[in-house]
């Protein structure tokens, strides 16, 4: 799922990320993703249960890049 976009974002993350991380896949804010999703989930009963959670355990977290940082050490003189 990585692949395609599809990771729940380390920020904007109410509950476990899912709607913000479709929401920033499709191009949407988050609670208008939230607002989307919770809509169509009511036109399926009983759907919320099943969907949510699936999605949560199949969508990746965002990885964060730590660079490192160059050694800070005395500095050396030059004579």
């Amino acid at each position: 799922m990585t692949e395609q976009g599809l990771v729940r974002p380390l920020q904007g993350r109410v509950l476990g990320g899912v709607c913000a991380g479709l929401g920033q896949r499709f191009g949407l804010d988050p609670w208008p993703a939230r607002l989307l999703f919770v809509l169509i989930l009511l036109v399926l009963p009983g759907s919320q249960l099943l969907v949510y959670p699936i999605l949560w355990i199949l969508m990746p977290a965002e990885r964060v890049a730590y660079v490192q940082a160059p050694p800070t050490g005395p500095a050396q003189a030059t004579a």
